[in-house]
This record gives structure tokens, sequence and C-alpha cells, in this order.
């Protein structure tokens, strides 16, 4: 962004400063960057900040501890020393070239120049814009914290440290983004978190050479996973601020950005895609059931459609007592193309609630529910078997935690149903061998994507059954091959 100025040292003249500002930054233009120009003991202080991004309150009592000095009899010389040591603030830097106090004030901190000083103050009086923590929409629980990680990351580090106040709890802070200069942060614990996870994450996230990562943590993934069109998430997303202490606690390295109120858990597999945080806040016994049920959901939304189109084509495959499965009447409109409609109408209506404003979802709900199934069934556009199939499939793609799993299972889902279509039994042992084999060929970040199943830990897929009470849970998950293995003492 200022490569000409990267190694500029902070001038002595505050003018050089001011200009510098003017012609760099946009001071006078932008109405936002401001500069408050003051006297003290004979030298000229100027204070930059940026409206919107600091607390005023602050800056007026830093001002006001300055212009106090001018009551005093000092001399000169001291007059640089004495304007820092009445500057009670917990967050004081200095910086000596322009470069870096541009990006400070930039990230809604203040810089202060002295006059005959190459070097400058900075104070961290940030107060951005946003929300106060509340519970995530996709994230809810019955019983459990209602509050989780907002667009502020300076409140996402405080709700987490709140929950693990363990001296070797890391937060590494960098900029990624040319111009947009976004803050990110790398959490993990020292002693706990792979050493190589730590370094190839960090080692990722500064070879990121973009002007900016406005969409924030989907940037980040893409340039860390390097996915390309593989639809299927390598990452978990969280917003609950208890989800992201939990994983640190097992050895997972997780990534915070600015503006965004997902956090980033590295490594992950498709089970963890699969938790909830609502298992862990119920009895063992209630969570291992609402885990089946959740596990039943998953694959109810990839392989139902496409067994019954199958056996709907080939009756011959089913046996006597279940013969009845299939449509029971004709339509003029080929069975493949009824299922591809109705799964692209449950779409629409997806994608439509994202959309409509909260007062009108009820309106938009009965409109596809009345005017359009129950009309395209009477119409002999559709036999009702198909809008049966298709809704449980769609109940079970919203039964999944993972947003971005079930968009990827409803990719695979159609995918299925077109082998299906062409070849039948051989399309559907086809496809399911091809997304299954797929799947194994994963390795995010060298982590395979199908652990504990594929490789085999008989241990670890015991976990993932059942979901086992905390005091049994003595060993963090080796996937993450952690530095301290044990969660409780090994006597305990």
């Amino acid at each position: 962004m200022m490569n000409t100025s990267a190694k500029r040292p902070v001038p002595a003249n505050p003018a050089e400063t001011e200009a510098f500002f003017k012609n760099k930054i946009g001071l006078g233009i932008s109405y936002d960057i401001g500069v408050r120009k003051i006297q003290v003991l004979k030298k000229e202080v100027q204070v930059y900040y940026i409206n919107g991004l600091t607390d005023t309150l602050y800056i007026i009592h830093i001002l006001e501890q300055l212009v106090e000095l001018n009551n005093d009899q000092h001399s000169e010389r001291n007059a640089y020393e004495l304007i820092q040591n009445r500057i009670v603030h917990q967050q004081f830097q200095k910086v000596k070239t322009l470069d870096e106090m541009v990006d400070q004030v930039l990230s809604g901190l203040i810089g202060i120049t002295v006059e005959g000083e190459t070097e400058a103050i900075i104070i961290d009086v940030r107060s951005y814009p946003g929300r106060t923590p509340m519970e995530p929409d996709t994230e809810k629980v019955v019983r459990g914290s209602r509050d989780g990680y907002v667009e502020n990351i300076v409140f996402n580090t405080a709700l987490t440290r709140r929950r693990i106040r363990d001296e070797r709890l890391r937060f590494e802070m960098m900029k990624v983004g040319e111009r947009s200069k976004t803050d990110v942060a790398l959490a993990y614990i020292e002693g706990v978190a792979d050493p190589e996870l730590i370094e190839t994450v960090k080692k990722e996230l500064k070879a990121i050479d973009l002007d900016g990562i406005t969409m924030a943590d989907k940037t980040v993934e893409e340039f860390l996973l390097k996915q390309g069109f593989n639809p299927f998430p390598q990452i978990r997303y969280t917003e609950r601020a208890d989800v992201g202490a939990a994983h640190l606690l097992e050895g997972h390295v997780l990534i915070f950005v600015d503006t965004s109120p997902s956090v980033i858990i590295t490594p992950a597999t498709i089970f963890h895609h699969m938790q909830h945080a609502e298992e862990f806040r119920q009895a063992a016994a209630v969570g291992t059931l609402i885990r089946w049920v959740r596990f039943f959901g998953i694959f109810t939304s990839i392989f139902l459609l496409p067994l019954w189109y199958l056996m709907a084509v080939e009756p011959s495959l089913l046996p006597d007592k279940l013969d009845y499965i299939g449509p029971n009447k004709q339509s003029h409109v080929p069975l493949i193309a009824q299922i591809m409609i109705a799964d692209l109408g449950v779409e629409f209506m997806r994608v439509a609630a994202i959309h409509t404003p909260t007062p009108l979802a009820t309106a938009m709900g009965l409109i596809a529910a009345v005017m359009i199934g129950q009309i395209a069934v009477e119409a002999g556009l559709f036999v009702s078997e198909v809008i049966l199939y298709v809704s449980a499939a769609a109940i079970g793609t919203f039964v999944t935690p993972s947003y971005e799993l079930s968009v990827a299972n409803k990719i695979v889902r159609v995918l299925l149903l077109v082998f299906v279509g062409f070849f039948k039994v051989k399309g559907f042992v086809i496809g399911s061998t091809v997304f299954l084999l797929f799947l194994v060929a994963m390795k995010p970040l060298n982590a395979p994507y199908l652990w504990p199943f594929i490789p085999f830990n008989p241990m670890a897929f015991f976990q993932i059954l059942f979901r086992r009470p905390i005091p049994g849970s003595k060993f963090r998950p080796s996937i993450v091959q952690p530095v301290d293995r044990f969660r409780q003492p090994p006597d305990a």
C-alpha cells in the first residue's frame, strides 16, 4: 500500500507528518480521518485518529492530561518524557516509522507525535461498532451459555480467555491483506497443540498475498486449504465460545478473524461437522441418542432419495413385504424429473427463507406448503410419494449441524440420483464407492478426513458412536497429535 514510506521515519517536524497524512492517507478529504493539534510546553503535539473506531472519551481524557502540563514550570528538555509519563493508559507503544504509525491509526488506535521527536506514541483506544455477544442462531442449545462470538476480535478472544485461564493460552496477532490489514489471531495452548500444526497454519497465514480479506474467515479458509471446487468443508466453523474453548483444550488450533463472528477450528474431520454442543449439554445417554438421530438424518439426506428411486425403477429388488414402496400411480412427468424439480423447489425455499424478512417467513411457508406442494400433486405434476421422500431428505439436510456439510451432501445426493438414473444398480454402487473413496483421499492439514473410521481407531471410533461421560474421557484425540495426551491425570 505504501511501499515508498515503508522505511521512512517519523519526521521531527510535525508539518511533514501532516503533509504525509494529507497526501497519502486522505486527511482533509476523508471525513473520518482527523487530527488534533495542541501546544504542550512550547512544543506542537499532534493526535491522529479515525472517527468511529476510537473512544472519544479516552481521547479527551488524554488531551486534558497533556494540556495540564502547561500549568507547571518544566524545562523544554524534558517535555517528551513528561508527555509519556502523563499518558496513564495501559496500552502504550512507540513506533519509529510512518508506515507503522499509519497501520495502527487505521486500525482504530491513536498516533501522537511530538515536535522534535522521530518516533510516535501509539495508544489503544479502540471502540469498534458491533453487537453484544448473543447465542448464535445456527448453534442453539436447550441448556447452556447464551453468549457467542461477535464481529469484534477483541471480544472474541476475551470470551475464550474467560473460559480458559491458562497461562499457556496464546493469541498470536498478525495483519493479513495488503490494503485491508485485517487483524487475524492464531489461538492455541502451548504444550498441548502440535508445534508443527501451529507453524504450518502460521506459515500459510503469512503467505496470504491479497489486497484484502473482506469476506474474512472464508477467504482465509480458501488460502489455508486451497480446496478449489471441493464442496466438502475441511475446517469447522463455530460461533459458540464454549465450543471454541473445548477444541482448544483438545489440542486444536483456532483462527480468529476480525469482522467475523465465526472462528475457524483446525484440523477437522467429517465427524467434527456432525457434532453439536447440545450433545454435551445433556446426559451421556441422551447425548448418544441425539447423536444417533443426527447420524441417521445425515445418512437420510444423502441416500434416501437415490435408494427410493432405485427401488421404484427396479421393483424386483424389493422383498415381498416391502412391495408397497414406489409410486402408486403414474404421472406424465418422468419420476427422475419429478424428484429433481421437487428437490430444486426445496432449494428455492431455503434460499428464499434466507432473503425473506422474518415477518414474511410464515406467509412464504404457507405458500410453499399449500399453494405449491398440494396443488402440484392434485394437478398431476408430482406423485405424493415424491413429495414425501424429498421432504424427508430435506429434513435430514436440516438435521446436519454444519451448514457447509449439508450443502455438500445435497450435491452428492443429486449426483447419485443422476448415476442411478443412467445405470440403475451399477450406478448406485459406483457412485457410492466413488463418494467414499473421495472422502478417504481428503487429508486437510494432513488429517485423514474420515478418521477414526478410515484409518480405523477403535477407541476413538467408539467415542464417535457414543457420547462418553467427561470423567471417562482421559485422552485427547490423536488426530491433532497433541504434545500432552492426557486431559486428566493417568491415575484419575
